[in-house]
C-alpha cells in the first residue's frame, strides 16, 4: 500500500506554491501499463528524448531494467497494445496530427520495426485473438482514401493484407475470437441504428436489434460469448439509461445484465477468453465499479481498500494478473499489479510523481438547476488557501459535445485552481452518461439551450457568492472552443475574455468537411446539429462566423494547421473577420498539430500564453505571482 502525501507550501496570498506547467501539462512520466498475454512482461508509455514511446521490462526483473522498444522522434505514441503472441507491440501513428493513422509494430526482443499498412491510407486496429497469434484484423480504406473502411486480415509473419469483409455503409464491425466478422452497426433511414449479425463469414447480414434515433448513440456491440451464441451490447433500447445486455444471436431475446435507473453503464470489464462481463462501470458523481461475477467479489473487496476510484485496466490471458488504476482528484493516477491467487497488491508507479511535491485542489460535485427545470451535474475546483468568495472564475467547457466531465485528476482544472481561479465544469444537456433524455435534449441546441446551461452555471455560482461577476472567463477546446466563442458573442457582459482551441466557427463547413470514411454518421450530424443542404440559414445563425459583430471581449484562439475536423480555413476566416472589425484577438497557429496539441513543448507554450492572457484580463490582483514566465 502506498501513502500519498501533498506537502503544502503557501505564499503570502495563502495560495499554494505555483506548479510548473511542465509538471501539470507536459508529458506524463509513465502511463498506460499493459501486460503481455502470458503475463511475463509489462509495457507502458514514457518519454524517450522528450517523446512518448513504449517501454518494456520483464515483470520479475528490477524496475530499472526497463528499456524503450519504440523510437518515435516526432509525435508521441498515444495508444498501443500487445500482439496476440506477445512478441511484438502494435501501435498507430499519424503525421502532424492529420489522423491518417498507419499501423506499426516492433519486436520487443530484436527491435525490428515495421510499417504494417500502406501510406495514404487510414488504418484502425480492430481485433486480436489468442486463437490466432500471428493474425489480426484491421479496418482500412485501402482501395481508395475516399472510401469506407473495409475489414482486412493482416498476416503478421508476411505483412500481407487480405480483404475479408467489404463495407457497404456500416459504422463499424465486430469479430469473434475466430476472427470472423459477425456483427456490424449500421444507420437506418429513420435516423436509428441497427445491430446486424451473420453466421461465420457468410455474406448475408440480418438485423438483430433495431433502435430508434433516441437510442442510436447509446447502442454498441461489445463482444461475442465464447461459443458465439450471444452478443454483449450496451443500449438504452426500451430503457431510459444505457444498460449492459446479452442478446441471443438466434432469437434476439434480450437479457439485462446490469442497469442503473439514473446513470448510463459507461463500460464493462470482460473476461479475456470467456467474454463474461465481470464489472459494470457507472460514472455517477464518482466512478463506481459494480461486480457482476461472484468469482471476483473477493478481488474487488481487496482492491476497494485502495484509495481513489477503482478501474481494472488490463490483465494477462489466464486472468491471474490484473493491472489496476486508482483515480484521485488531488493527485496523479496510481497503477498497481494485483495477483489474484494471493490477493497481493504491488504498487507499480503513478503518472506524474513530481505532483507529490505540490498541493492540489479537491474536486467537488455540484448540481445546478437550468432555467427550464433540467438538472445539470458537474464539478467545482476551488483554489486552496483563499476563501471561496467572489473569486475570479473560469468556466471550463468540455469538447465532444457528446462526452462528459468526470471526477478525478484534471490537469487544466488543477492548473487554473493553482493560479487562483475557481473552475466550473458543467455537463450541459447533450453530455453523455445521464440517460438518453438528457443526451437528446441537446439535439439542435448548439448555441442555444446548450449554451444557456453554461450561462446558468455561471449565474448559479455568482448567486452563491463564489464568483466575482466581473471576473469570469470561458475556456474550451473543440466543441468547448465553439461554446467559448458563442459565450463571447451571446453573453459578452457575462465574460471578460474567452479562450477557444480548435473551435468550429462555421457549422455548415464543419459538417460538409466530414470525411467520406465517416459518411455513415452524416445523418446523425444532420439530425443533431443541422443539415447544410436544407438548413444553411439555421446553421449560419448558430455559427460564430455570423456573430463577429456581437463580440466585444478579448479572444485567444488556437488552431492546428493539419486539423482534419475543424478546417483551418474556417478559423483563418473567422480571425480575419475579427481583425477587420478591430476586435481584440490573439491567434496562435500550430503548424505541426491537428485537432489536439500533442507536442508537449507546444502544449506548454499554449498554456503559458493562456495563463498570461487570463491574468491580464481577469486581473486577480493578489495572484500575479502565479504567472509563470
Amino acid at each position: 500500500m502506498v501513502t500519498r502525501t501533498n506537502p503544502t507550501v503557501t505564499l503570502a496570498t495563502g495560495l499554494p506554491e505555483p506548479i510548473p506547467l511542465e509538471v501539470l501539462l507536459g508529458n506524463p512520466e509513465r502511463v498506460s501499463p499493459a501486460l503481455s498475454p502470458d503475463g511475463r512482461r509489462l509495457a507502458w508509455l514514457a518519454p524517450h528524448k522528450g517523446v512518448l514511446n513504449v517501454w518494456v521490462r520483464d515483470l520479475d526483473s528490477a524496475a530499472d531494467s526497463a528499456r524503450f522498444v519504440t523510437d518515435e522522434r516526432g509525435r508521441g505514441i498515444a495508444t498501443f497494445m500487445w500482439a496476440p503472441d506477445g512478441t511484438r507491440i502494435l501501435y498507430q501513428q499519424d503525421t502532424a496530427g492529420n489522423e491518417m493513422w498507419r499501423l506499426h509494430d516492433v519486436h520487443v526482443e530484436t527491435g525490428e520495426q515495421r510499417e504494417l499498412t500502406p501510406a495514404g491510407t487510414r488504418a484502425y486496429l480492430m481485433k486480436v485473438s489468442p486463437r490466432h497469434p500471428n493474425t489480426i484484423l484491421v479496418s482500412l480504406n485501402l482501395d481508395s482514401p475516399l472510401q469506407l473502411h473495409d475489414v482486412y486480415r493482416l498476416d503478421l509473419d508476411t505483412v500481407t493484407l487480405t480483404k475479408v469483409c467489404p463495407n457497404p455503409g456500416f459504422v463499424g464491425f465486430l469479430a469473434d475470437d475466430d476472427l470472423q466478422v459477425r456483427a456490424a452497426l449500421a444507420p437506418v433511414p429513420t435516423g436509428g441504428m441497427a445491430v446486424l449479425v451473420r453466421d461465420g463469414d457468410e455474406p448475408e447480414w440480418r438485423p438483430l436489434l433495431v433502435v430508434s434515433y433516441d437510442d442510436a448513440m447509446t447502442t454498441h456491440p461489445l463482444a461475442f460469448s465464447a461459443d458465439g451464441s450471444r452478443l454483449l451490447c450496451t443500449t438504452s433500447h426500451e430503457a431510459e439509461t444505457t444498460q449492459l445486455v446479452w442478446i441471443d444471436v438466434a432469437t434476439g431475446a434480450c437479457e439485462v445484465v446490469y442497469a442503473d435507473p439514473d446513470y448510463d453503464v459507461t463500460a464493462a470489464l470482460i473476461h479475456p477468453t470467456t467474454h463474461t462481463p465481470r464489472l459494470a462501470y457507472v460514472q455517477r458523481e464518482r466512478l463506481d465499479a459494480v461486480p457482476l461475477d461472484a468469482d471476483i467479489e473477493t478481488d474487488v473487496d481487496t482492491l476497494s481498500q485502495l484509495d481513489g476510484d477503482l478501474q481494472i485496466v488490463g490483465g494477462d490471458l489466464d486472468d491471474r494478473l490484473w493491472l489496476v488504476a486508482t483515480v484521485h482528484d488531488d493527485g496523479p493516477v496510481h497503477y498497481y499489479l494485483y495477483r489474484r491467487d494471493t490477493n497481493r497488491v504491488d504498487y507499480l508507479f503513478n503518472h506524474q510523481p513530481t505532483l507529490a511535491k505540490h498541493t492540489l485542489a479537491s474536486v467537488e460535485p455540484i448540481t445546478v438547476p437550468a432555467r427550464d427545470g433540467l438538472t445539470l451535474h458537474g464539478y467545482a475546483t476551488a483554489p486552496l488557501g483563499v476563501p471561496r468568495e467572489l473569486l475570479p472564475t473560469v468556466l471550463l467547457v468540455h469538447g465532444g459535445p457528446w462526452h462528459r466531465d468526470t471526477w478525478g485528476f484534471d490537469a487544466q482544472a488543477q492548473w487554473l485552481a493553482n493560479r487562483g481561479y475557481l473552475v466550473l465544469q458543467i455537463n450541459f444537456r447533450g453530455s453523455t452518461g445521464y440517460g438518453k433524455t438528457f443526451l437528446n435534449a441537446g439535439n439542435r441546441q448548439w448555441g442555444a439551450a446548450m449554451q444557456d446551461d453554461l450561462t446558468d452555471t455561471v449565474t448559479w455560482a455568482i448567486g452563491r457568492g463564489w464568483t466575482d461577476p466581473s471576473q469570469v472567463a470561458i475556456f474550451g477546446g473543440s466543441y468547448g472552443g465553439y461554446a467559448a466563442l458563442c459565450g463571447a458573442a451571446l453573453t459578452p457582459d457575462l465574460f471578460r475574455c474567452a479562450i477557444a482551441a480548435v473551435p468550429p466557427t462555421n457549422l455548415s463547413t464543419m459538417i460538409t468537411a466530414i470525411p467520406d470514411h465517416a459518411k455513415p454518421m452524416l445523418d446523425q450530424a444532420h439530425r443533431r446539429i443541422g443539415n447544410p443542404d436544407t438548413e444553411a440559414g439555421f446553421l449560419q445563425s448558430r455559427s460564430p462566423i455570423s456573430m463577429v459583430d456581437k463580440i466585444r471581449i478579448p479572444l485567444l484562439i488556437a488552431q492546428g494547421a493539419n486539423d482534419p475536423r475543424v478546417p483551418r480555413s474556417d478559423t483563418d476566416q473567422f480571425v480575419e473577420a475579427l481583425r477587420q472589425q478591430d476586435k481584440p484577438v490573439v491567434y496562435r497557429l500550430f503548424e505541426q498539430e491537428g485537432h489536439r496539441v500533442a507536442n508537449p513543448d507546444e502544449r506548454v507554450e499554449f498554456y503559458r500564453e493562456a495563463e498570461q492572457f487570463l491574468a491580464k484580463h481577469l486581473s486577480p490582483a493578489d495572484r500575479h505571482h502565479h504567472v509563470m514566465s
